[in-house]
């Protein structure tokens, strides 16, 4: 054949791969071209024709070919291969008009619109922002199979949820301008609830203590909040380990689950899971031996294993002892100690022989102690705190003191602490304390509301951290409608290198008692004093302190008891006293704490040659214990007692104990219980005894989310009153009586609220009395509680 006939062959020529048939397509044009592959030609120009949207240069840029390139006509495949990869393109085509590549494109649409309809459990925000990571958003290129793994998707987050009744359609409809509208319909169905939990096989347990170890079971009256009936496989998994666990724990080395089947009712709403068990026999500790190189004496570790030879083998005993015995290497400076249990099982005798094969490694020193951070701070504030010390050796129990300690000072909204070893020195380790500092100083004025003190006005001036030095002033004033306090204040808590604080304090109130418990008297207070704490562990201190008060009463018009104080002591008052106190605090949060104790002994006396001559001693204590991860059990407890020597015949009554409202026993008036003048007013004088106490069980509330962390629901129940134990004719009732203790039950609030804290309580008074002044619904705004 004649050259010009060949090449006036392939001229016009197209070469297409249609949708869904690009392997073919490619394979028909490679048969094709077989014959014509010498055939060879200089590209003159190249021409993109069906662009709408894509310019015309990014088709360029992803071309295997350019301008003045000579290629074979077979150029073809790797041509639309490569614009078929951008996913930009429905279908392309190929052409050579004489030395000029054309090339034809049919781009896919674009999402114009995408509507969700029909979804409740989860946010139409939250899926749309799902849906632009996988990639399909308004405005980017529409892909059928990206749609298809957001249908798979949407399936398997219903289906984690419980709801395995939803369905999903999805329906794209063509717009103009080659754009589509994507709507996606989603029918959620109801929650499938777990129905029944059995388990067969078990002979030695009955079903019922078994399943007390499931989270997961059929809906009873707490579901709503523990979500126990909410299947998910992530679940079953957790409560087929604690049942593993619970036969390893008692002997059952044999144990297997044999078999688990999960079933769903054909309405899918509810499911029933069928555990099938072996608990095979139980095996005796025959014997506990130490192996390897312990580097400590062999009588400090046996103490720590928790086993005895002829008992039932318990897995979570045994690996509680190695991770003591770690724990004490650990201490001991063996900060890579490896402790491993291997047990040798005799299936003949259906024994255990536990060995403790312990490898302490090198005992590892603290090179340096590095902090970083603490731009404000002075290096020697976080170091005096530390417990884990250069050059001695590790201590990871130390090493964690050192982390509380800095938390507590209350300087910083983060404390992290390092251990990175030291390269080329296997036994040495540095302590990087990473710090992140908040601010110290605090200018608050603030308007509160209480139903005992009315309307509070607070206002203070603090620095916790003053200069970086660590040392604390501050001014306080605060007033409502019975009280007005200015304060001035200043704590150095190392006033000597051992930790020994040192404070002054002035400060003067003045008090309405009639606006506050409603007697006919009132007070000025003025006094200056000195204060000193000494440490005697990380969570206890003792304190001494001294100080001179002035105090000016004023006796009202109705009021017999003050206008017969009066007339034995006057009205002014020129008051030494000298004080001692015990604080032990291990809570592990000053707020909302979960577990730890907080108790305070504090004493007081009027030094011989006071113009008042009395005593003070008040207990408090508070102890918190965590039930579960949510529930926690309180105990609450405050003792106080008062009285006069010397030339004063009792304490004077306007430093008197009050019981009742917040804080104290809810569900009557602040202030109200207790004796009361005898006069027509029959107004509360307080006493110089008191009790109270309360049982309290905490837990965050149920919706969880931001809240979990600034909210706290309680159920409690309180019991307290004040005595006036010396005899008296214008008191009543005089005397010490535990039969006039008051009681009272109900729920509790507290709100950390982003505009001031909030309490609120409904107490039901169990046993009032005639003249009791109860109150249901307290509640305080602005306060501390």
């Amino acid at each position: 054949m004649h050259p010009n006939e060949v090449e006036a062959v392939p001229k016009l020529i197209k070469r297409r791969i249609p949708r869904y048939a690009g392997a073919l397509s490619l394979l028909l044009l490679a048969s094709f071209w077989a014959g014509t592959a010498s055939a060879q030609f200089r590209i003159a120009d190249i021409r993109v024709e069906g662009l709408q949207r894509v310019s015309a240069g990014t088709v360029f840029s992803y071309l295997p070919v350019q301008i003045d390139d000579t290629v074979a006509d077979d150029v073809t495949a790797d041509i639309i291969r490569s614009l078929y990869a951008t996913g930009f393109f429905d279908d392309v085509k190929v052409e050579r008009d004489a030395n000029v590549l054309v090339i034809w494109v049919r781009e896919r649409p674009a999402v114009a619109q995408i509507d969700i309809v029909g979804n409740k459990s989860i946010k139409t925000e939250d899926l749309e922002e799902g849906l632009k990571e996988i990639g399909l958003a308004e405005g980017r290129v529409f892909n059928r199979s990206v749609l298809d793994r957001i249908e798979q998707e949407l399936r398997r987050q219903y289906f984690a949820a419980g709801k395995y009744g939803m369905d999903v359609e999805s329906t794209v409809s063509p717009l103009e301008r080659n754009r589509v509208a994507v709507r996606i319909q989603v029918t959620e169905g109801l929650t499938a609830r777990l129905k029944q939990v059995n388990i067969i096989g078990n002979k030695d347990f009955k079903e019922k203590t078994l399943l007390k170890q499931f989270k997961l079971g059929p809906t009873n009256w707490s579901s709503f909040y523990s979500k126990n009936d909410r299947y998910a496989k992530e679940k079953l998994a957790g409560d087929l380990e604690a049942l593993r666990s619970f036969y390893l724990d008692r002997g059952y080395i044999n144990f297997q689950i044999t078999s688990t089947q999960v079933t769903i009712s054909p309405d899918k709403n509810d499911i029933y899971v069928t555990i099938g068990i072996d608990e095979g026999e139980v095996f005796h500790v025959s014997d506990i031996r130490l192996a390897g190189d312990p580097s400590v004496p062999v009588e400090q570790l046996f103490p720590l294993i928790q086993m005895q030879r002829g008992t039932v083998f318990s897995r979570k005993a045994a690996s509680e002892s190695a991770e003591r015995i770690s724990d004490l290497l650990g201490n001991e400076g063996y900060a890579f100690a490896n402790v491993n249990t291997v047990p040798e099982v005799d299936a003949e005798n259906k024994t255990v022989a536990v060995t403790f094969f312990v490898d302490p490694g090198k005992r590892v020193y603290v090179r340096r102690v590095n902090m970083r951070g603490n731009t404000r701070t002075r290096d020697e504030v976080l170091r005096r705190e530390m417990r884990q010390l250069e050059t001695a050796w590790f201590s990871a129990d130390r090493v964690e003191q050192s982390r509380e300690r800095l938390k507590r000072l209350g300087f910083f909204d983060d404390v992290t602490v390092e251990t990175p070893a030291v390269p080329g020195s296997p036994d040495l380790v540095d302590v990087d304390v990473t710090v992140k500092e908040k601010p110290s100083g605090n200018l608050l004025a603030g308007v509160g509301y209480s139903q005992s003190d009315g309307i509070l006005f607070n206002t203070s001036i603090s620095q916790n951290n003053f200069l970086g030095t660590g040392k604390q002033v501050s001014f306080a004033f605060n007033a409502s409608s019975g009280n007005q306090l200015y304060q001035l204040a200043y704590t150095n808590p190392y006033y000597t290198v051992d930790g020994i604080s040192r404070g002054f304090n002035l400060m003067y109130q003045t008090t309405n008692y009639d606006d506050t418990i409603g007697a006919d008297y009132s007070t000025d207070v003025g006094l200056a004093g000195v204060n000193f704490g000494l440490p005697i562990s990380d969570t206890s201190r003792a304190g001494f302190g001294a100080r001179y008060q002035y105090t000016n009463f004023f006796a009202g018009d109705y009021s017999a008891l003050a206008k017969d104080f009066v007339a034995q002591n006057g009205t002014e008052y020129n008051d030494f006293f000298l004080s001692a106190s015990y604080t032990k605090d291990s809570r592990d949060s000053a707020v909302f704490p979960t577990k730890g104790t907080l108790q305070s002994l504090y004493g007081e006396v009027a030094v011989p040659g006071s113009d008042l001559e009395f005593y003070r001693i008040t207990y408090r204590g508070r102890q918190y214990i965590p039930l579960t991860q949510r529930f926690t059990f309180a105990l609450r407890a405050e003792f106080g007692y008062g009285g006069g020597y010397g030339d004063t015949s009792a304490m004077p009554f306007f430093n008197n104990f009050y019981a009742g409202g917040p804080g104290s026993v809810r569900g009557w008036e602040a202030y109200s219980l207790g004796p009361r003048e005898t006069t027509q007013e029959n107004d509360p004088v307080g006493g110089n005894m008191k009790l109270t106490g309360s049982v309290e069980l905490f837990a965050p509330p149920p919706v969880g989310g931001k809240f979990a962390d600034t909210l706290r629901l309680g159920a409690f129940f309180d019991f307290g009153n004040v005595w006036w134990t010396e005899p008296s004719d214008l008191v009543a009732p005089t005397g010490f009586d535990l039969g006039e203790l008051r009681y009272s039950a109900g729920l509790s609030l507290a709100w950390l609220s982003p505009v001031g804290a909030l309490s609120l309580s409904f107490a039901y008074p169990i046993n009032p009395q005639s003249g009791d002044d109860t109150q249901v619904f307290q509640f305080s705004f602005g306060q501390n509680f």
